[in-house]
Formats: C-alpha cells, structure tokens, sequence
C-alpha cells in the first residue's frame, strides 16, 4: 500500500466512523501507542471536515496490561505514556492502531481505557488486519485486510515516524522490532 492508497484508505475509514457514529460530540479517538498515535490525528482531522466536530485525541500505552511483555521479562520503550485530557465516561472511545494481529494488544488497551472510566461504547478502528487472532477481537473500522503466515509480518510506515506512508510485507526471516525500523 502506498502513501495514496492510505490516504484512500484513511478517509474512507473516517467517513464510515462518521456515519456510524452521529453523535460526535461524544466521540473520542485514543491511539494506541506508536502507530496509533497518528492514525487516531488523522481520523479525527478527516471525521472534523466531514461533521464539523472534529473529536479529541489521545494516546493509551498498552504496556502495563501486556501479558506477552510480561512473560518475555522485556520493558517497552514507551512505557507509561497514555495520555489524554478528557473523561471517557459515558462516551464512544475508539481505539485506533496500525495493525491488528493476535489481538492482545486491543485486549489490554480496552483493560487500560477501563481503568480511566466507563465509556458507553469501546469500538475499535485499524488500518492492517493481519489474521492470527489469539483473542475474539475484531475491528469495526476496517481499511485492508492480508493474511499472513508462518513466517510473514505486516509493517505500517507512517509519515509522521518514518518520513513515507507505507504498508510492507516481510515474508521470511526474523521480525524487525520496530525500534531497529524507525519507530
């Protein structure tokens, strides 16, 4: 996927968000940590020039709810930083990420958001659907699906961490972590 099919991509996810969700003005975006981050900005900008309410964003580390870094003994570089400055309390949070894999990540970032209030409705948004699930998880908001196996690895670039827009498939050999690909 290149920078204009994301662009394509994208907007057709903010519109779907948008549809789906009237009430703007109890929406909020959190992105997950790293990747996220950005594609949660760029929804919110695209769902604002849609509506007119443009709904606010955050970031949510998932890292201290992680039962696969726990067990590995690792620390992430991004520990500790989900930030926010609104109640979620009563209103739509959707969660936004890269890629959706195994589904733990979106288990724990939900274990996360639940630490900070009741929201009246957890939906989840990712731009790669790689298959592999390990948990019933799955995305409302859907931009590309792949499935990948044994051996193959789905990476999302992303302009504002890594200077293109990109979607990549590594077939073979070991995983790149993503401190070694920019993130």
């Amino acid at each position: 996927m290149d920078r204009q099919a994301m662009a394509a991509t994208v907007r057709s996810m903010a519109l779907a968000i948008a549809d789906a969700n009237p009430e703007v003005g109890s929406l909020v975006l959190l992105g997950i940590l790293r990747r996220g981050r950005p594609l949660a900005d760029r929804l919110a900008a695209l769902i604002g020039e849609v509506t007119g309410t443009t709904p606010p964003v955050g970031s949510l580390s998932t890292t201290m709810y992680r039962d696969d870094v726990r067990a590995g003994g690792a620390v992430p570089a991004h520990k500790g930083h989900t930030h926010f400055d609104f109640n979620v309390d009563g209103r739509t949070v959707l969660l936004v990420d890269d890629v959706l894999a195994a589904g733990r990540t979106i288990r724990a970032a939900m274990d996360e958001v639940m630490d900070y209030g009741r929201p009246r409705r957890i939906q989840l948004a990712c731009l790669v659907d790689r298959g592999g699930r390990e948990l019933p998880i799955q995305a409302d908001y859907l931009g590309y699906s792949i499935a990948t196996g044994p051996g193959e690895w789905v990476y999302v670039r992303l302009n504002e961490l890594d200077g293109e827009d990109a979607v990549l498939l590594q077939c073979g050999g070991e995983p790149v972590e993503p401190e070694q690909e920019g993130a």
